[in-house]
């Protein structure tokens, strides 16, 4: 086990943080078990390789579990794998409208704005093409959807 950034399992990183986390590389090999960090809220796990079992259930290389405070499961791998795991505090309320997430409704108009006046670079390798923003079929003419709080 490799802690990346943060803190976990009593040790702590030197990595610079705006929030509370945790970011471990994790090794199993077969039948070993592991509890996630128990000091954060919001606690989940990628499965690089391999599988692991949870509750009776198995899960497999490229999926993401994700638990929340006082849900604390016990993950067997039934083999060999590679997990990172990662969480930390909520980090509040958020917003998402087409690509853009924020906690401010009125930073996504911005950025949609932005969008539409080209003032947001695109990647190298990936600009070629501009994509509009989204129409919104369900409102008035030119209407765009109004940003929704994630659950």
């Amino acid at each position: 086990m490799r802690l990346i950034a943060g803190s976990a399992y009593g040790l702590s990183n030197n990595v610079k943080t705006n929030s509370s986390l945790f970011y471990l590389h994790v090794m199993l090999s077969m039948g070993a078990k592991l509890e996630l960090p128990k000091e954060h809220a919001e606690r989940g796990f990628y499965i690089v390789k391999g599988s692991v079992e949870i509750a009776a259930t198995t899960y497999h290389e490229g999926q993401m579990l994700v638990f929340s405070k006082g849900v604390d499961p016990l993950i067997i791998a039934k083999e060999n794998s590679t997990l990172m795991l990662l969480g930390g505090e909520p980090l509040g309320e958020r917003f998402i409208w087409w690509n853009f997430v924020s906690s401010r409704k009125e930073r996504i108009e911005q950025a949609k704005e932005d969008w539409k006046q080209g003032r947001i670079k695109l990647p190298p390798s990936d600009n070629k093409e501009f994509v509009p923003l989204p129409e919104d079929k369900s409102g008035p003419a030119g209407s765009a959807p109004r940003p929704e709080p994630l659950s």
